[in-house]
């Protein structure tokens, strides 16, 4: 079995990207209430970061609450929020212990007062670490954040700011909510899905996939290192041949 020491002398991702999924029926299979599963996701979070920053991955982009799990019922929506609340408060610390700097994209001023003023106050109080860039994705939507680009370059073009001609994928990916971020290099999947489902559409372009039917709170480190032991396996020719690669 992969340890997470191990893949330290292999290529990693430079951006690494997860769909956390699977929490609901987690707990289903344990007969309780989804909130059960949320709750112990905190803890594969909590691991999965710290695995992270010790083999030196640089990005980190969890797919947290996306726009549509606006719609999921009110007590799994509040429980997800004081989740993200007392989550945030604990683990300040621990970020700034491992030089983490926290980052957030998606339309996070949807959220709600005290979940919006917690997480503005840990971005700046982790604001000066180095290390790694963990980033939330919060009723983040790609489709919505490509739709928001598209709306602000056609408002440049339009006061003749920029001129149609000008634009080109550094011009979109400047007006993204990831402008501050590389392209994902790697997008993990748990739980057996084989789905994007709305997540950084752009910026996965030439990402590595990896699933796994491995629901989300038993994600530990020895689940992460099959999937960077996969990544390191594979060849990446961005269009070219192998033969131009060597």
């Amino acid at each position: 079995m992969n340890t997470i020491e191990e893949l330290k002398a292999g290529p990693l991702p430079t951006h690494l990207a997860i769909i956390m999924d699977g929490n609901g029926r987690w707990a289903k299979q344990r007969g309780k209430l989804r909130i059960f599963g949320h709750e112990n996701g905190v803890k594969s979070v909590r691991e999965t970061v710290e695995n992270c920053a010790k083999i030196g991955i640089e990005y980190l982009t969890l797919y947290a609450f996306s726009t549509e799990n606006w719609k999921r019922p009110k007590l799994e929506v509040d429980t997800l929020m004081n989740l993200l609340v007392s989550s945030l408060k604990k683990e300040l610390k621990t970020l700034n212990k491992n030089n983490i700097r926290l980052n957030a994209i998606g339309r996070i001023e949807s959220l709600p007062p005290k979940a919006y003023g917690e997480l503005l106050e840990v971005i700046e109080k982790t604001s000066g670490n180095t290390a790694m860039v963990l980033t939330l994705a919060l009723s983040y939507g790609a489709r919505e954040e490509i739709r928001h680009a598209v709306q602000e370059i056609s408002f440049k073009v339009k006061n003749n700011i920029i001129s149609p001609g000008d634009i080109d994928d550094a011009i979109i990916n400047s007006h993204l909510y990831t402008h501050n971020l590389p392209d994902v290099d790697l997008l993990i999947r748990t739980s057996g899905e084989h789905r994007i489902s709305n997540f950084l559409l752009w910026q996965i372009a030439y990402a590595e996939l990896f699933f796994t039917d491995v629901f989300w709170p038993d994600f530990r480190g020895e689940h992460l290192a099959e999937a960077l032991k996969n990544y390191q396996n594979r060849e990446r020719r961005f269009g070219k041949t192998s033969e131009q690669l060597n």
